[in-house]
C-alpha cells in the first residue's frame, strides 16, 4: 500500500495515518508531506506547521492546542496538546439547523415476535429475573439444568437467561438516585426479548422487593405474583427451591413456545448505538456508516437510541441545533449538565474517560473521541431525550441518557431497544443475552485479526474499498437478517454474554 493520510474535514490541519503498522519517517505522501519521526497507524500528523498555542483541527473543530510548535509532518501526540473546555451549555444553539426530514423507506421487513403490548422481540427468551444479587448463583443453577434437561423440548424457545445483577440490598433504597437502578432493571425485566413476562426469583428480606421492581403498571399486564414468583426465604432447602424454578419454567415454556415469527415492519426495531474500545478511525470509517444505517432506520419508521454523555458532551455544540424544538434542546443540555454535577462530585472530570487504548489507537483526547462518537448518530433530527433509568418510547432518534462505560450503557439502553449496534477499534467480545450485538470494526486489521468475533468490517471505507453509503446499507440489512434470526451475531454464536451493570448513582448503605 502507497503511504496514505485521511483528512476528514477540509479546514483540518492533521490527518490520521491509514497505513497497518504505521510509517517510518522520512515517508513521503503523493502531496509531498514528508514524516518527521515513526508515527503509529491511526495516530495524527501536522498537515502544516503549527505555531505554539495554535488550535489543532480535526473534524473541522478544535481538538485542542499545540503545546509547542510542531512542524508540518510532526507526529502529534497526547501530550502535545493542551484540551480545551467543554462548550458552555448556558451558550448553545437551540434548534437552530433542524434538519428536513428524509424521504420514508418503505416495504423493510424483519421476522419477529409480536408481544401482546405491541412490542416486538428479535428473539424468543425464557427471562428469570432477579430482586438482589443474592439470589444470583441459585438462579444460574437453575438456568443451566432448565437449558440441560428442559430447553430441548421446545424448538421455538431460543435461550433461557438469568437477569442477573449487583443491585437490590445494601442501598439507600429511597434515595432519588436509586430510582435510576430500579428503573433500569424493571423495564428490562419486561424486555420485549423476554414476552414481557418473566419469572421472579427473590430472597425474601432485600430492599428492592418484587413490587418495587415490578410494580402494577397500566402501561403493562398486571404482574401475578402467585405463580410466578419464587422466594427462596420460603423454600425448604436448594434442591426444593430449583424444583420450584423448573416448574414455574416448565410453564412459562409452554407458553412461550407456542410464539412464532411474523414478518413486521421495521418501523418495529428499537435499536441501540453504542462505541467501545474507540479509536481515531472510529470516526472515520464504522460511526459514520452506523450513523448512515441509523438515518436508514429513522426513514424506515424505527427508534435509534444513542448515548454515552461523556462521549457526546464535548460536541454538544454539533446537537442541540439538530433537535427537533428548542424543549428537545433543553432537555438534552438538561443530561449533560445532570452527569456535569455527577461527575464533579466524585471529584472527576470527562478527560477521566480516555482509556489506554483508545489513545493507543490515536485518540489524544476526550474531545478528539466525542467528535467521532457523535457521527454515529447519523444526520436526522434528535426527536427526544430520555433520562437516566427512563424507558425510550419516542420514533426516531432519540438521545437516551448513560454514563460511558460499555457494560453500563448497554445495561441501560437495554432497558428499551431489542438490538444493538456496537463500534469498535482495539477490540472487544462484550455481547448481551437478551439481545444481539453487532460488532462494527474501525479497521480492517481487527476484522482480520479476529474474524469470528467482528460481524462487519468499515475498515474497507478508509483505504476507498467501500465508502460510508455502501457498509451502511451492508449495516442496515445484516440488522434485518439478525433481528429475523436468519443470521447469529458471533457474540450469540459463542455464547459470549457479558454481565449486567445497572447504573447506580445513590448512596451504597
Amino acid at each position: 500500500m502507497d503511504p496514505l493520510y485521511v483528512k476528514v474535514h477540509p479546514r483540518d490541519n492533521v490527518a490520521i495515518i491509514v497505513n497497518p503498522g504505521g510509517l517510518a519517517a522520512g515517508v513521503c505522501f503523493s502531496d509531498g508531506l514528508a514524516l518527521r519521526e515513526d508515527t503509529p497507524q491511526a495516530h495524527k500528523v501536522t498537515l502544516k506547521d503549527l505555531a505554539e498555542g495554535e488550535a489543532i483541527l480535526r473534524y473541522g473543530q478544535v481538538i485542542g492546542h499545540a503545546r509547542r510548535a510542531l512542524a508540518a509532518g510532526s507526529w502529534v501526540r497526547e501530550d502535545l496538546v493542551a484540551m480545551p473546555s467543554a462548550p458552555n451549555l448556558d451558550e448553545l444553539p437551540l434548534a437552530t439547523e433542524v434538519p428536513a426530514s428524509l424521504p420514508p423507506l418503505e416495504g423493510y421487513r424483519f421476522d419477529g415476535f409480536l408481544n401482546p403490548d405491541g412490542s416486538a422481540g428479535t428473539k424468543n427468551i425464557l427471562g428469570i429475573t432477579t430482586t438482589v444479587q443474592c439470589v444470583a448463583p441459585t438462579v444460574d443453577y437453575a438456568v443451566r439444568r432448565i437449558k440441560a434437561e428442559l430447553l430441548p423440548r421446545y424448538s421455538n424457545v431460543d435461550d433461557a437467561v438469568a437477569i442477573t445483577h449487583t443491585y437490590g440490598c445494601g442501598v439507600a433504597i429511597d434515595a432519588p438516585g436509586a430510582a435510576v437502578p430500579i428503573a433500569t432493571l424493571g423495564h428490562i425485566s419486561r424486555h420485549a426479548n423476554i414476552a414481557n413476562s418473566p419469572l421472579v426469583v427473590s430472597l425474601g428480606c432485600e430492599k428492592m422487593q418484587p413490587g418495587r421492581l415490578l410494580p402494577i403498571d397500566p402501561a403493562f399486564p398486571v404482574f401475578d405474583y402467585t405463580p410466578d414468583l419464587i422466594r427462596l426465604q420460603d423454600e425448604l432447602g436448594f434442591a426444593e427451591t430449583i424444583a420450584a424454578i423448573m416448574r414455574a419454567a416448565e410453564r412459562r415454556l409452554e407458553v412461550l413456545n407456542r410464539r412464532q415469527r411474523q414478518s413486521l415492519p421495521a418501523s418495529q426495531l428499537i435499536v441501540g448505538l453504542q462505541c467501545g474500545g474507540s479509536d481515531a478511525f472510529s470516526g472515520v470509517t464504522c460511526n459514520p456508516a452506523v450513523g448512515y444505517a441509523a438515518d436508514l432506520l429513522v426513514r424506515a419508521g424505527a427508534t435509534v437510541m444513542f448515548s454515552e454523555v461523556t462521549e457526546v458532551r464535548d460536541a454538544i455544540h454539533l446537537l442541540t441545533p439538530r433537535c427537533a424544538t428548542p424543549e428537545v434542546a433543553r432537555d438534552l443540555i438538561r443530561e449533560m449538565r445532570w452527569y456535569d454535577e455527577y461527575l464533579a462530585r466524585g471529584y472527576a472530570d470527562r478527560s477521566a474517560n480516555t482509556t489506554p487504548g483508545n489513545k493507543r489507537g490515536g485518540l489524544v483526547n476526550i474531545v478528539e473521541k466525542s467528535l467521532g462518537s457523535i457521527a454515529k448518530s447519523g444526520t436526522s433530527a434528535i426527536h427526544s431525550v430520555a433520562a437516566q433509568g427512563q424507558k425510550v418510547t419516542a420514533k426516531g432518534l432519540v438521545f437516551a441518557a448513560t454514563p460511558a462505560s460499555d457494560f453500563i450503557c448497554g445495561t441501560q439502553q437495554l432497558a428499551s431497544m431489542n438490538l444493538h449496534i456496537f463500534t469498535t477499534g482495539e477490540g472487544t467480545p462484550y455481547g448481551l443475552a437478551l439481545a444481539p450485538v453487532i460488532k462494527v470494526s474501525s479497521r480492517t486489521t481487527l476484522a482480520e485479526r479476529w474474524p469470528d468475533l467482528i460481524d462487519l468490517d468499515a475498515g474497507r471505507i478508509a483505504t476507498g474499498e467501500a465508502t460510508i453509503e455502501s457498509v451502511g446499507w451492508d449495516l442496515f440489512h445484516l440488522i434485518l437478517e439478525i433481528a429475523s434470526g436468519r443470521k447469529k451475531t458471533w457474540a450469540d454464536h459463542w455464547g459470549l454474554h457479558n454481565a449486567l451493570v445497572p447504573f447506580n448513582p445513590g448512596p451504597v448503605t
